[in-house]
């Protein structure tokens, strides 16, 4: 759905009520103006915003690739360190 709004003096735009009440855009709220190719984007932003990215990363399994890579890089600094005592350049 589309609307019309108008611009005052000061530069303000009303954002509609039924706009406001379903996006909870509420007095003091904060919203991203974004330029886009076709005009301008209002993005409302969450009031908590730590909150609103809470779980967000849930199902990815982030962590426990970051575990495997460091056991993995773990175990060829070992070799790598295993090599360098064999050839004598690390006590050993």
């Amino acid at each position: 759905m589309s609307y019309i709004a108008t611009v005052s003096q000061k530069g303000w735009v009303v954002i509609p009520k039924e706009l406001r009440t379903k996006l909870k855009i509420r007095p003091g709220s904060k919203v991203l103006l974004t330029e886009g190719e076709d005009g301008l984007v209002i993005t409302p932003l969450p009031e908590d915003p730590i909150a609103a990215f809470r779980g967000m990363l849930k199902g990815f399994p982030l962590v426990e690739e970051l575990l495997e890579a460091r056991k993995e890089e773990a175990a060829r600094e070992e070799l790598r360190a295993g090599q360098l005592r064999g050839a004598g350049v690390l006590p050993g």
